[in-house]
């Protein structure tokens, strides 16, 4: 039974591929047009998966798209005409873009793919990201945790999962949204929704939460999460140009200049400080009330806002709840693989036969296909078959300051590079942090970086208990505390605050990646590297040999391992 989940045409479209159950590809449009966070009919995310299980499109029994847009539609159209004439930039540019192609997503698969209409199924946008968790988890059992910026009307669903079924029991609906909440300060704080949101989640330990006040004067929270919008402070359902209106600039001031990118005016930071508290606060709340109703021990979580690492990591320390896993691709393009496997699962029945042990599901470039992009471009190389050889010679290298372009095997699924297209550094040189970020990067300097290390020596470094069976820390989705006596010794990945994103890699589940980080260690008495993804700002992580090289022409990375070929500046 081969099922092809498709998101698209809002942001980071995506694709995937469940064969009997199981899946086998997974990629975001974004790395083949490479056009950040895409939200066009992701053909070529399309094409890879089919020609990953070699497939034609009309050997799918069925494609699933992952929310119902008719649905959608009547909630824009709805919200227009509420808010007319304010709302008549957005009803124009909705009209464009939903009479073109969104309405029609069912005539665009058949003429794309070439299936049969009663081959096309649908489901709602918030089941997809609650399937994408659960059906990607080891439970038998969960509580089901889902929030973003909106569905189709959803904006949150708390409720339960069991075996092939998941039952989304209570839901919030828009305009009230944690996930638009976050948005409207991302762009209070000069940066791009949609985009910038992480960027406020490295922002906040520079500040202090001073104005949690006059955030809750936007909303009014109920103890069990659930919250109303003051709507008169803002303009997101009818704006185009901003989320925030003129009543919000008087509570907060003027919004933050977003050319001032390395400016880090305290009051700015400790406004980002005080939207993540309460943005904590707020999933707290849903997570205990969720786990007073269920009284499971076990939490599923997807949506745009189960990124916020930072979150996550309270969850698991300040509610009963004991074990977590959240979905690596929380955002949009994640529910393509929950579309999928839902059909699979809920729709047909089968039985669960998968767990996402790790993010590797896009595009692999054989040797041959490197080798050529060098010789193409008259690049000196060396080739390095022995894995144990070209781990010395990267170990050395990162040992003596240098930084380096790692790309190897598929490419991961979702926001986080986890170990196959990374540019790693050494996480004891503190000026690496500046390093990285200025002349690698060319982003904010307060932005922090996410250490690898060895599941061996996770414990020993980092306050995370069994932090080897964590699936949250084998994708990079939780920030906790670096241990003191230890912070001295990563300085380049311990943040303001003391914490660090972490991620726990495993010999099981990336070998190569491991062995790299623990011979770094065996060298230096650290198991940890400085780990971020392969790209420069505002581009998407690298995909092709080409695309690698060009990134490491364009910045100051000083050594380039591709498979088993090794370039140096």
């Amino acid at each position: 039974m081969n099922i092809l989940g498709i998101s698209c045409f809002y942001h980071d479209s995506a694709a995937a591929l469940v064969q009997d159950g199981v899946l086998v590809a997974a990629a975001e449009e974004e790395r083949f047009s490479r056009k950040k966070h895409d939200n066009g009919f992701p053909e070529h995310a399309i094409r890879f998966c089919l020609q990953q299980a070699g497939l034609r499109g009309e050997e799918l029994d069925y494609v699933i798209f992952y929310d119902k847009p008719f649905l959608k539609f009547e909630r824009i159209l709805l919200t227009s005409l509420q808010t007319f004439p304010r709302s008549w930039g957005l009803f124009r540019e909705a009209m464009t873009q939903w009479l073109l192609d969104r309405l029609w997503v069912k005539g665009i698969i058949r003429s794309k793919i070439g299936i049969r209409p009663h081959q096309i199924l649908f489901t709602t946008h918030h089941m997809s990201h609650a399937a994408s968790a659960f059906f990607c988890s080891p439970f038998d059992e969960a509580a089901s945790l889902t929030a973003d910026g909106v569905g189709e009307w959803t904006t949150a669903t708390m409720g339960s999962a069991r075996g092939g079924q998941v039952h989304l029991a209570k839901e919030m609906r828009f305009p009230h949204s944690i996930g638009l909440l976050y948005s409207a300060f991302t762009a209070f704080l000069g940066f791009e929704v949609n985009e910038g949101e992480y960027k406020v989640m490295g922002m906040a330990p520079y500040g202090q939460p001073r104005y949690t006040d006059r955030v809750y004067e936007l909303l009014h929270l109920a103890e069990d999460g659930s919250f109303q919008v003051d709507m008169d402070y803002f303009a997101y359902h009818y704006s185009v140009t901003s989320p925030i209106n003129g009543k919000f600039q008087r509570l907060f001031g003027p919004p933050r200049n977003s050319l001032e990118r390395d400016k880090l005016d305290p009051y700015y930071a400790d406004v980002a400080a005080s939207i993540q508290r309460v943005t904590e606060e707020v999933l707290l709340k849903m997570a205990n009330s969720l786990q007073k109703e269920t009284g499971s021990m076990n939490l599923s979580m997807a949506g745009g806002v189960a990124l916020n690492s930072v979150a996550n990591g309270r969850i698991l320390r300040e509610t009963p709840f004991r074990h977590l896993y959240v979905q690596p691709a929380a955002g949009d393009g994640g529910g393509a693989v929950g579309a999928a496997l839902y059909a699979a699962c809920t729709l047909l029945e089968q039985p669960r036969r998968f767990v996402m042990e790790h993010a590797f599901w896009g595009e692999e470039h054989s040797p041959e296909a490197i080798r050529r992009t060098l010789d193409e471009n008259s690049i000196a190389y060396e080739c390095c078959p022995s894995d144990e050889e070209r781990v010395e010679t990267v170990v050395h290298a990162l040992e003596n300051g240098k930084v380096v372009g790692w790309m190897q095997g598929r490419f991961e699924f979702g926001p986080r590079a986890l170990g196959n297209r990374s540019i790693l550094a050494d996480p004891r040189r503190p000026e690496m942090k500046d390093i990285v970020n200025r002349k690698i990067k060319f982003r904010e300097a307060f932005r922090p970086f996410a250490p690898s290390v060895i599941a061996e020596a996770a414990e020993e470094y980092f306050d995370l208990p069994d932090a080897a069976s964590s699936y949250p820390a084998r994708f990079m989705l939780l920030v906790v505390p670096v241990k003191p006596e230890m912070r001295h010794l990563i300085p380049a990945v311990t943040h303001v605050d003391g914490s660090a994103r972490l991620q726990v890699v495993h010999r099981e589940t990336n070998p190569l990646y491991h062995r790299l980080i623990e011979r770094f260690g065996e060298r230096t008495g650290v198991p940890v590297l400085l780990n971020t993804s392969f790209n420069l700002k505002g581009e998407p992580i690298v995909n092709t040999p080409a695309e690698a090289l060009s990134t490491f022409q364009r910045s100051e990375t000083d050594m380039l391992v591709m498979g088993p070929y090794i370039v140096r500046k």
